[in-house]
């Protein structure tokens, strides 16, 4: 039903506004009383119309012609009022002093000055029409009323009329409100959506990061180990290789998943597909044999209920250790690492790797993404309510973390 509304409200935001179907009715119904009138009332003081008693005083003829010529200019000039405003307002205040075959065609410019002006603008331009009614009534006096009445019923239509506009401009500003409000209200939701999905990717990535870097560590060793034993018997060579297959397989298929679920969120009406399951804490003891299967030596001390840790806390917690081994993997291959998981429900849960620092290594080149595993971890902690620290006190390499572990209610 756009086509009911002013040009003003139902344009588009940013395009220029063009006559709508109602302002065309209004248009033309303005055109039609302005200009019909300035005609028929002409007509009727030239004495053109016998038979009809004019209440006007005899005025002279040039006058008459006057008042006919510039309120028929005014009254075709209502096509374009609303982009000539300010020139046909001064004129219809002009006007105003003295005519009154015009008399429409300034009620019309004068509800338009209302409609489209801040009432600052408003109030000065119905003073000053108030004002002319002060020579309106000198020039063209009324036999039936006297001085004094004419000026106070000018006052009070300029009144009423300034007051009508005055609603309308509030109802046209409330409906502009209204769409404003709902365009940014869709505004927000896309931009939320568009926030969900970046946090939702960034979840995707540090999953991507602790999986990746866990798989790919282990085939840094296993081909470390080939690289620096070419002369070790076929069977070794044969289980290091088939770790390595094995291990790229695995790493191949989490890469394959997560960019899976990536170009998922890209297609609208594409189902999304279902996302694997996450390990939780339950799993620590599963890693831990894979990594002493890949030739790492673990020494993992449970001291709490795995089943008991909360879900949420439980991933962080298995991230946290995926982590430790696989910096001490890079950072002190072949170096005995310490997992202690302890705690209780209520007091949090207390995570603690130890290795101890390689001696007489000799320094290769830097690991590409040394170090953003542990920010990352420390994000991770944060976010789930706990805190984590990392160092070293010249012989050992200690990583820490306590989690949050609500009493359940």
């Amino acid at each position: 039903m756009s086509w009911l509304l002013p040009a003003a409200l139902s344009a588009e935001p940013d395009a220029p506004p063009r006559r709508s179907t109602r302002d065309w009715v209004i248009d033309t119904v303005c055109f039609v009383l302005g200009f019909g009138f300035t005609v028929l009332a002409t007509a009727d003081l030239l004495g053109w119309h016998t038979g009809v008693v004019r209440e006007w005083h005899p005025t002279d003829s040039w006058m008459i012609w006057l008042d006919g010529v510039l309120s028929g200019i005014a009254g075709i000039g209502l096509w374009w009022r609303r982009r000539f405003l300010w020139p046909l307002a001064t004129l219809a205040l002009v006007l105003s002093a003295f005519s009154v075959a015009g008399a429409f065609t300034l009620l019309i410019l004068m509800l338009t000055v209302a409609v489209h002006c801040p009432f600052r603008v408003l109030a000065g331009y119905a003073a000053a029409a108030a004002a002319t009614n002060l020579i309106f009534a000198a020039a063209r006096p009324d036999s039936a009323g006297s001085y004094w009445e004419t000026v106070w019923w000018g006052v009070m239509i300029v009144v009423i009329i300034s007051l009508w506009g005055m609603v309308v401009r509030a109802r046209r500003e409330l409906v502009a409100s209204w769409r404003d409000r709902a365009a940014r209200a869709e505004a927000e939701q896309q931009l939320r959506v568009e926030q969900a999905r970046t946090l939702e990717r960034t979840r995707i990535a540090r999953e991507m990061h602790d999986v990746l870097a866990h798989r790919i560590s282990l085939l840094s060793l296993h081909a470390g180990a080939l690289e620096f034993r070419p002369d070790a018997p076929p069977a070794e060579i044969a289980g290091a290789a088939s770790v390595v297959r094995a291990t790229a397989h695995q790493a191949l298929q989490d890469l394959r998943e997560v960019i899976g679920v990536l170009r998922a969120g890209q297609v609208d009406d594409a189902e999304p597909a279902p996302e694997r399951p996450q390990p939780t804490l339950s799993a620590l003891p599963a890693l831990v044999d894979e990594a002493r299967l890949a030739g790492d030596r673990v020494a993992l001390d449970i001291r709490v209920d795995l089943g008991e840790v909360p879900a949420g806390t439980g991933r962080t917690a298995y991230r946290i250790v995926q982590e430790g081994l696989t910096n001490a993997r890079k950072h002190a291959p072949s170096a005995v690492v310490r997992v202690t998981v302890g705690g209780a429900c209520g007091a949090g849960l207390h995570i603690e790797i130890v290795n101890p620092l390689p001696v007489g290594v000799p320094g290769g080149p830097p690991i590409p993404g040394t170090g953003v595993g542990l920010i990352g971890l420390a994000e991770r902690a944060s976010l789930a309510g706990g805190h984590l620290t990392h160092g070293s006190d010249g012989a050992t390499f200690r990583l820490t973390a306590d989690l949050p572990w609500p009493v359940s209610r």
